[in-house]
């Protein structure tokens, strides 16, 4: 790394810093169980995030977006916006990733080197569509997308949030099938009740805004909800992620899921990925992300399980954020992204049939 260091220009240097400053987190606690099969939905799949988690939940929506219903971007960007021009000409991961970072702050957050192109990065989707990497445009017509800036969020501007709608117009998402909200808050995930002051942006970054985020993302993809549960009568499920991505792939140790009761007595329940931002894993805030949006409330009532995967802290990425820049590979954004890949394993695997079921189809018919 040393090496590494000193071989690069100073910009290159500097965007290593960003990326290298932090305190590096691991899990402390062993998994309990490995990840259950339930045997979900899978064409009923959408995802939210906010933040990294944001541009990651876009990067996975429109990779598979043949199978995935809609997606949730609070405080996010458009798809394939920090691909940098030197990542494309020169696809060499030493220098192309620290211009990918340059790009991903000063372009994708905020808009020092201008606005995100969404015209461009179509145009980037489209030729990934024709080599196979990604699932064609034409699946994202029946979508339906949410998207969500804060008032008093200088982290992610809202030209960059903008861009994101522009990009999904112009994708082929349907004018009436998109929701663009400017509310309060900072950058953060919006609550009704629970988490920090409106309007922060800091540690957990989940502030109470008198806003149900989690019912405005999950009613806006799927419809009309049924009232959320008083409390979460289902389990909070710690699950093994080390079988679902290899070393170096940025995931933690452990992910967890919530399982509504419902969802383990029979199949069909739907499943939401609900991505958290930098610095808001569960080793960095426990379970503030995982446990106070509201969605384990909204599943139990609507038969939905939530799947909540982790990113580990490391030197090349010491916030705990997704890779949307590319500090995993520059191939990052397709199907076969290290981290796209490992979340499509997870949700296959909560789509296979579970255990009983598969025993009651395999046992001959009493007459």
């Amino acid at each position: 790394m040393i090496f590494l260091a000193r071989s690069l220009s100073l910009a290159q240097r500097t965007a290593l810093g960003i990326l290298m400053l932090g305190i590096l987190l691991t899990p402390s606690e062993a998994a309990s169980e490995a990840l259950p099969k339930l045997g979900a939905a899978l064409s009923q799949t959408s995802v939210s995030g906010l933040s990294s988690g944001a541009f990651m939940a876009g990067q996975f929506q429109i990779a598979h977006s043949k199978d995935i219903v809609g997606a949730g971007i609070v405080a996010g960007g458009p798809y394939a916006c920090a691909e940098s021009s030197m990542a494309r000409l020169f696809p060499y991961w030493p220098t192309a990733m620290p211009q990918n970072a340059i790009r991903a702050v000063q372009g994708c957050m905020q808009t020092t080197l201008g606005e995100p192109d969404p015209e461009k990065l179509i145009a980037r989707a489209r030729e990934l569509a024709e080599d196979g990497d990604i699932d064609p445009l034409s699946g994202l017509s029946r979508h339906n997308v949410y998207l969500y800036s804060g008032d008093k969020d200088t982290t992610v501007s809202r030209p960059v949030v903008e861009a994101a709608r522009k990009f999904y117009e112009r994708a082929g998402v349907p004018t009436g099938n998109l929701s663009y909200v400017e509310g309060d808050g900072g950058h953060a995930f919006i609550t009704e009740e629970g988490g920090a002051a409106c309007g922060l942006s800091e540690t957990p970054y989940v502030s109470d805004c008198d806003y149900d985020q989690a019912r405005a993302i999950l009613g806006w993809i799927y419809g009309p909800l049924n009232p959320a549960a008083s409390e979460p009568k289902g389990e909070f499920v710690v699950f093994e992620q080390d079988e679902f991505a290899g070393s170096g792939e940025g995931l933690a140790d452990e992910g967890v899921v919530y399982i509504p009761p419902s969802c383990r007595d029979a199949p069909g329940c739907r499943v939401h990925v609900a991505l958290h931002g930098c610095q808001q894993s569960r080793a960095r805030v426990g379970g503030a992300f995982i446990e106070e949006t509201g969605f384990a409330e909204l599943a139990d009532a609507n038969r939905l399980i939530i799947l909540f995967p982790q990113i580990a802290s490391s030197a090349v990425n010491p916030k705990g954020c997704w890779d949307w820049w590319g500090y995993t590979g520059l191939d990052y954004l397709g199907k076969d992204a290290p981290q796209i890949n490992a979340l499509w394993k997870m949700i296959e695997r909560l789509a296979e049939p579970s255990e009983a079921a598969a025993e009651e189809a395999a046992s001959p018919t009493q007459e």
